[in-house]
Formats: C-alpha cells, structure tokens, sequence
C-alpha cells in the first residue's frame, strides 16, 4: 500500500481577507465614532495601511480589522501590525501580511512530530511547505491534531490529504 500524506501550509484565503477589509471599511465609512476623523484602511499586496486623525482612532480602525478578520475566518496570525507612525497631521499604522512557512518553522514543525508524533509519521519540507507522510491514515489524524494544538506563532492550515 502506497504512503498517504497531506501537506502543512500557511496561506492567506485572499477573497475572505478582501471580505474582511471591505466589510471593516463599510463600518469605518458609517460608524458615528469615526465620523471626521479621516479612517481609512488600504490593502495593497501584502500590506495593510490604516490612517486616522489621532492614534486613538487609528488603533480602534485596527480592532475593527481584527473583528472582521475573526468573523470571516482569517486568522490573526497572518497579520503583523506595528505600532501607529505620526506622519503629519495623520497616524498610520503598517501591517505586513505574513504567508508560507519559514525553514526554521518547517524544522519546529518536524522536530515536534518526531519528538511526540508516532514514529510511523516522516516529514519533508518542500519550500515554504511541510510534506507529512506515512503508512497509516490514522497516524497522519493524530499529526494533525498534534500539530493543531501546537502553540505555534503563525497560522498553519492542512491541503493535499490523500
């Protein structure tokens, strides 16, 4: 019997992001608290520019991000927000975008499956992805659930199960 394997990924649902950042926009646009203070959010790429008049405004734009963000499915860790920036008369606040999994996050991953994964389980990492393989269909469910509820500081989802 050939080996069955899935794939683990840090990817970006983009159409849930852009619906999150459409939707956060909406409510900046007709919430009385934002009234004249100058909120706005772009997404361009992989970054994330949100502007307001005061700092104040700036962070509650990005709390309403974040809001829409978890409510569309899209997990926080993809997103990494610096502190507001004066420019101006105008607070910014940058966010990067963060997609794909490092080498060295790909290794924490293996390491951890080979320390307390079952020993059937080999991992392989195929660039910004992990390949996890193994005989038995049910040792690949408890890698799953192994990794899952690995406190890890980026987002990891599971594609390819074959």
């Amino acid at each position: 019997m050939a080996d069955s394997s899935f794939d683990v990924v840090s990817k970006i649902d983009r159409m849930e992001l852009d619906n999150a950042i459409n939707q956060a926009s909406r409510e900046i646009d007709t919430r009385f608290d934002f009234k004249n203070t100058g909120a706005k959010i772009e997404l361009s790429g992989d970054k994330l520019a949100i502007e307001a008049n005061t700092e104040e405004r700036a962070k509650a734009a990005l709390e309403v991000v974040k809001d829409k963000m978890i409510k569309r499915g899209v997990s926080l860790k993809h997103l990494d927000a610096g502190e507001p920036q004066l420019s101006g008369k105008i607070y910014k606040i940058g966010c990067s975008l963060k997609e794909g999994i490092s080498t060295e996050n790909a290794k924490k991953i293996a390491k951890l499956l080979r320390d307390e994964g079952p020993k059937s389980v080999k991992s392989q990492i195929q660039g910004d992805e992990l390949r996890v393989s193994s005989k038995s269909r049910d040792d690949l469910q408890a890698s799953i659930e192994l990794i899952k509820n690995g406190k890890f500081d980026f987002a990891v989802q599971f594609v390819n199960y074959r």
